[in-house]
């Protein structure tokens, strides 16, 4: 098993990384799809349907998706014999910013509910200032995995 895990290894990681670039790049958008909901969705017809659409699609092709590779093949190099030293702080900090980010991910299902119910809260500005999590989180990851602190 160990042989297999070092001769996948180099594609995994790959496909981890094109994961989560994708992830990435829905938890940044779908807030900003968020604020504009809030802020035009009333003043154009129809506008309100290909918002729910957007952000459906969004979440259920491109975001649900990459977050379960990036999560499967993060678990592979994990297991891998050698790819992560436990004694470090760098796999702890880059473990909790993924699961921050999870849990982002989810907060972010439960506001477009919220939507699709007509029960949406928060303004333009506080998806705004929620825009930010994945950047805080982002640059704990990469400082994380890069300096191996």
């Amino acid at each position: 098993m160990t042989d297999l895990l070092f001769t996948i290894y180099p594609w995994v990681k790959a496909l981890h990384i094109m994961a989560v670039i994708s992830w990435m790049a829905g938890l940044f958008y779908l807030p900003r799809l968020f604020v504009y909901h809030v802020e035009k969705a009333q003043t154009v017809d129809s506008a309100q349907e290909i918002f729910f659409e957007m952000e459906e699609k969004l979440l259920r092709v491109i975001m649900g998706p990459a977050s379960v590779v990036a999560w499967v093949c993060g678990l592979i190099m994990v297991f891998t014999p050698g790819i992560v030293s436990w004694d470090f702080v760098w796999p702890w900090t880059k473990g909790a910013a993924v699961i921050g980010m999870t849990w982002f991910h989810h907060w972010l299902m439960a506001r477009r509910k919220d939507f699709v119910a007509g029960r949406n809260t928060l303004t333009g500005r506080q998806y705004r200032m929620m825009n930010e999590v994945p950047t805080v989180l982002m640059v704990i990851i990469v400082l994380s995995v890069v300096l191996k602190f």
